[in-house]
């Protein structure tokens, strides 16, 4: 092999090394800021990751809201009309966050099945609601034979 050839060959072995280093760290970050949406059938179902940042949706669920007296800190329910996932929070919650409105919540599940949140999102108006939070109302409706709280804007 010529001095050319193996000065081309320490190259191209550098450059695929550096390439492969380059993508290698590019999935790693997207690995760290996916946030996949659950409902709380699924919660409940255990297909959620523990101690992993995940989105939850649905309805809070009425009469679930607790305050701490002398914190910021809230506990309350989501529901997809099937099932129930309770949701602590430590934080202020939206001006539009009341019982009975579709939120979603970011947060990591606990070994209890309670998500610790970190991020509480309300809807901004009346006729909207996230996509996913509309999914599973729809499923969770057609699971319990009624008919979904809300309709997903078209």
């Amino acid at each position: 092999m010529t001095p050319q050839r193996k000065r081309r060959l320490v190259m191209l072995a550098a450059l695929a090394g550096g390439v492969g280093v380059a993508v290698a760290l590019a999935l790693a970050a997207l690995q760290q800021n996916i946030n996949l949406f659950y409902s709380p059938s699924q919660i409940a179902a255990g297909e959620a990751p523990l101690h992993t940042r995940i989105r939850a949706g649905g309805l809070v669920q009425d009469g679930s809201l607790r305050r701490a007296p002398d914190s910021l800190a809230v506990q309350f329910g989501i529901t997809d009309g099937v099932q129930q996932v309770l949701v602590r929070y430590d934080g202020i919650l939206p001006d539009l966050f009341r019982e009975g409105q579709g939120i979603v919540a970011l947060g990591k599940l606990d070994a209890q099945g309670m998500l610790q949140a970190d991020e509480v999102l309300a809807k901004h108006d009346q006729n909207y609601m996230p996509p996913e939070a509309a999914h599973a109302l729809k499923q969770g409706a057609a699971t319990s034979g009624g008919t979904p709280a809300a309709e997903p804007q078209p």
